[in-house]
């Protein structure tokens, strides 16, 4: 599984609309509306590396309302359940 987190610039009054637009894509398992330099935050998941080209690419640049985007391809991902499991076995 491959894991970006996508960092999304918007037209103002588009924002919820396109939130709502984003989270109907296949591959984005979620979509966060936040405050600071970025409008909205959205975490895609795929299987392969050239899947992401096809959602965010292909699909999410697509989309009207964004003004930029900056994608952050995650190496390993963290996770409260994966340290409850690692305690669980006896992991250090």
């Amino acid at each position: 599984m491959v894991t970006a987190v996508v960092l999304i610039k918007a037209e103002t009054d588009k924002v919820p609309e396109l939130a709502e637009r984003l989270a109907e894509l296949d591959g984005v398992s979620e979509v966060f509306s936040v405050a600071g330099q970025y409008d909205l935050v959205a975490l895609v998941r795929v299987r392969e590396n050239e899947d992401l080209a096809k959602v965010i690419s292909g699909k999410m640049r697509k989309l009207g309302g964004i003004t930029s985007s900056e994608t952050l391809i995650a190496f390993k991902v963290y996770s409260k359940q994966d340290l409850e499991a690692g305690f669980a076995l006896g992991l250090d």
